[in-house]
């Protein structure tokens, strides 16, 4: 019997690869911190301290720039609660957010928990894309 050894990076690399973007080091090394366990929201700060963290060097420039490469791709979706405050979200999917205002955190609600009755149409030349719906509460 043959054992089939994984490498550790291997489920990183994979998406990398499938979304047509080049495996870097740093991308590897980011992409294992946001794709290896639960899907979940993270802000590009949080994403730099767990990589210092984890003894990867990368600038929080760099941080915020591959977030924003994983997003063009669809690797990630931004969720902007407010001017200057975003998450990245790993669950790409169509699904809302609850946005906790005191503590800055996000929680998914399924797509089917919220019905839309009168969407208007878009500016002419162009499509829309998504409907994403941030119920904020407070407490």
């Amino acid at each position: 019997m043959t054992m089939v050894t994984v490498r550790p990076y291997r489920h990183a690399l994979d998406r990398l690869r499938g979304a047509g973007l080049r495996p870097t080091r740093q991308r590897l090394a980011l992409a294992r911190l946001l794709f290896d366990g639960c899907d979940r929201h993270i802000s590009a700060e949080q994403l730099h301290s767990e990589a210092l963290t984890s003894n990867i060097r990368v600038s929080l420039a760099t941080v915020y720039n591959t977030l924003h490469q994983f997003t063009d791709v669809g690797l990630l979706r931004e969720i902007v609660v407010d001017a200057g405050r975003s998450y990245f979200d790993t669950n790409t999917s169509d699904h809302h957010h609850f946005f906790f205002e005191k503590s800055g955190k996000l929680a998914d609600i399924p797509a089917e928990m919220v019905g839309l009755t009168k969407i208007p149409d878009a500016p002419e030349g162009f499509n829309i894309s998504r409907v994403e719906v941030i119920v904020r509460v407070n407490g």
